[in-house]
């Protein structure tokens, strides 16, 4: 037991810290969510699918939604440019504020989402972010987990100036098909006669970004890294008569999803004392839309992903005004790591508690940031970046020393 731990939350920790370490993502964290399995995706018979999910999204919207003036999160992607552009149809009266978000120094979409805020009549406010890492200690104070991409605080916070209640299109990405760059992967290098095993070792190096070569080294004894126990939260997702591609669909909405996104979103509405409204992940469309066969979402041929939304959405906004490939509310974390991770990680972890705790092995620190002098490697840079917030969240509940108004910059 380490600073007044009891065993039981000595374990607790170090399941945490393992898992969010190695897959961006908690799966023992307790939700009320839902969890899914292998029949939720057994395609059924779905005539007329495309005016079916027009319709859910519509009466959802319809259903939650009774103010006058409202808040939509607006990337310039698919799904939450839909989500405006049927806003505007079910309720042609409301006064809508678009929330984007400019990361300095990456792909800049908020021309994108000019463009579509001044084709439904919306009010668009974007909001610059130099320091993505600045406000760390507030965000992880308010969500008690140890992440570090927690952009939608700077989202809902902006929201709660115009609206009590906030649109976004999560869940579109798990529910239709979005992470085409990892189901191209995963097809390609799929064997007929993998097991359960191998076709979860193969699903976790589709998710490269998530994990280091050496990420056995990176946990120190007290944690008690083992792979085993990180392929065991995954292999059910694999060990079923689902297509090989229904598998990483079912893999893929059990993972960041329902352990990652949601409670996190959710822990920021709250504090702000937001509604979320999220039509994408209304109950009747989750049932609905998992049993589409993976054909109406997914073209392999073409590589292209989120087809029914794709295609509905082709009725109310120019394809052109929609980039192809996916990027979200997305920060370069190269050029993060270069104007201030780099430093701020320095500092931070040189002398970190979480080392002095037998947490993380302390050389893992040492020969990683060497390499990154040579090369900026993603991986280890998001490895770099995962670790700053375990540090940020060790000092503010275990050790107590970090007050969550601490402004993280060097």
């Amino acid at each position: 037991m380490f600073r007044g731990m009891t065993q039981e939350n000595s374990n607790n920790f170090s399941i945490m810290i393992k898992e969010i370490l190695s897959l961006r993502y908690h799966p023992s964290l307790e939700t009320s969510g839902i969890k899914f399995s292998a029949s939720d995706f057994q395609p059924k018979d779905n005539p007329d699918h495309l005016s079916h999910i027009e319709n859910l999204i519509l009466n959802t919207i319809k259903n939650e939604v009774s103010v006058k003036k409202i808040s939509v999160a607006l990337s310039g992607g698919v799904d939450s440019v839909l989500l405006i552009a049927l806003l505007r149809k079910a309720l042609p009266n409301i006064e809508i504020e678009a929330i984007s978000v400019k990361f300095v120094d990456s792909i800049d979409e908020t021309q994108i989402a000019t463009t579509v805020a001044n084709k439904v009549s919306a009010n668009h406010h974007i909001v610059p972010i130099e320091n993505f890492l600045e406000q760390l200690p507030k965000a992880i104070s308010i969500i008690k987990m140890p992440f570090w991409d927690t952009h939608w605080y700077h989202i809902v916070k902006t929201a709660k100036q115009f609206s009590s209640h906030l649109v976004s299109g999560d869940g579109g990405d798990e529910l239709f098909g979005g992470y085409t760059f990892r189901y191209e992967k995963f097809l390609l290098n799929y064997k007929s006669n993998m097991n359960p095993l191998e076709k979860t070792k193969l699903y976790l190096e589709c998710h490269e970004r998530d994990w280091v070569l050496d990420q056995e080294n990176l946990f120190g004894i007290k944690t008690g890294f083992s792979w085993n126990e990180i392929f065991s939260k995954l292999i059910p997702y694999f060990d079923n008569s689902l297509t090989p591609l229904d598998q990483v669909f079912l893999a893929d909405i059990n993972g960041k999803l329902l352990y990652n996104w949601i409670p996190l979103n959710s822990a920021f509405h709250q504090y702000f004392k937001m509604k979320a409204v999220t039509p994408l992940l209304s109950k009747e469309l989750i049932k609905y839309s998992t049993h589409l066969d993976n054909s109406l979402k997914y073209s392999k041929k073409e590589n292209v992903g989120k087809l029914p939304l794709r295609k509905i959405l082709a009725k109310y906004i120019e394809p052109s005004f929609i980039t192809r490939k996916k990027q979200g509310f997305s920060v370069d974390t190269t050029n993060l790591w270069k104007s201030h991770g780099k430093k701020l990680c320095n500092y931070y972890l040189e002398n970190a508690r979480i080392v002095e705790d037998k947490w993380i092995n302390k050389d893992w620190i040492r020969d990683n940031f060497g390499k990154l002098e040579k090369n900026h490697d993603v991986r280890i840079i998001n490895k770099f970046l995962g670790l700053l917030a375990f540090e940020v969240w060790y000092r503010i509940f275990i050790t107590k020393e970090m007050k969550e108004d601490t402004v993280l910059s060097i």
